[in-house]
């Protein structure tokens, strides 16, 4: 079969016809998602294809949209919920905390819930602070849940297939920055690529460099300029934030000794505060320098004039690194 260039959002639309095409009982749902093809064209095309008793047209009213998802998922359908944006996901809290995270282990077993809410998530597209959050580590607090943030359009296909066909409830983070921004084949033939693994995107001797999403082409942006510099950066894209790689985090930094974490979230409590106890827990002897975080401020997404102050980049993700080496 051969590959596509496609862009991460056309790769999202792809995995859903996909999925679609293969099992009846995946089913897509939400707000706008059908006649307009959802507010950023994901699931263009799709009402067409499938017809609308298996893309709905939702009322605005996210905690119901939530609870009608698991009625569904408990009952032997596979939903796709989209959610319009990452800051509407606050109103879905109860019912996927109490109930979507807690059927299967409720239940004994007996009822899974095979649900995945798909959501833009991230700022960089100049829009307001409920359009532009990021709440993974909300959701990474959540036993239950399983949490993945795709950072290309190739990941985007193969993880969204993946956490599809899952039996579990899977929040799925699209980073809204790189929906349009670059292309990259994608062979549309229904390979998944696996949960629960990071991806060594770069290898070096001297720094890792751990991000996720958004801030992935910002971590690699980052060790090219490093490199110009001598330092050698090993980049990890976490992919799935919950549950963590920790065996590949632990192997990256035996190998190079320091270790920087980029995320777009706030700093506070975040997932990179997680990844840098964990080595600290299990790593500490590999260190030779502090664990540096490189994160938004903890404060509230600054209206768009001010959104490239708040976000974090290759320039800060760079000066981290220099800081790990200046430690001998």
């Amino acid at each position: 079969m051969t590959a596509t260039e496609l862009t991460l959002v056309q790769a999202v639309n792809a995995a859903l016809a996909r999925a679609m095409t293969e099992d009846p009982a995946v089913i897509v749902l939400g707000e706008d998602v059908g006649a307009d093809g959802g507010v950023f064209r994901a699931t263009e095309g799709l009402l067409a294809r499938f017809g609308d008793r298996r893309v709905l047209d939702t009322p605005l009213a996210e905690a119901g949209l939530a609870g009608l998802a698991i009625g569904l998922a408990a009952q032997g359908l596979r939903p796709v919920l989209e959610i319009q944006f990452s800051g509407f996901l606050y109103a879905t809290l109860d019912q996927v905390l109490n109930h979507a995270a807690r059927l299967r282990n409720r239940t004994r077993g007996r009822l899974s819930c095979p649900l995945v809410i798909r959501t833009p998530s991230g700022g960089g597209i100049r829009a307001i602070e409920h359009h532009s959050e990021s709440p993974e580590a909300i959701f990474a607090h959540v036993p239950g849940l399983r949490v993945v943030a795709p950072s290309s359009p190739s990941q985007a296909y193969g993880l969204l297939l993946a956490a599809i066909r899952d039996p579990d409830p899977v929040i799925f983070l699209e980073p809204t920055r790189l929906y349009r921004a670059t292309r990259e084949a994608v062979t549309d033939d229904g390979t998944a690529l696996p949960l629960d693994r990071c991806r060594r995107l770069r290898e070096g001797a001297d720094v890792t460099l751990v991000a996720w999403g958004g801030l992935v082409p910002e971590a690699l942006a980052a060790a090219e300029t490093l490199a110009a510099e001598g330092i050698g950066c090993e980049v990890l894209d976490l992919a799935t934030l919950k549950p963590l790689d920790e065996a590949a985090i632990l192997a990256s930094v035996g190998r190079t000794g320091r270790l920087v974490i980029a995320q777009e979230a706030p700093l506070t409590c975040g997932v990179a505060a997680e990844v840098a106890a964990r080595v600290a827990e299990r790593g500490l002897t590999a260190l030779r320098a502090p664990v540096q975080r490189v994160s938004g401020w903890d404060t509230v997404m600054p209206l768009p004039r001010l959104e490239q102050a708040y976000l974090p980049g290759a320039a800060r993700i760079a000066a981290a690194a220099r800081r790990a080496m200046a430690w001998t």
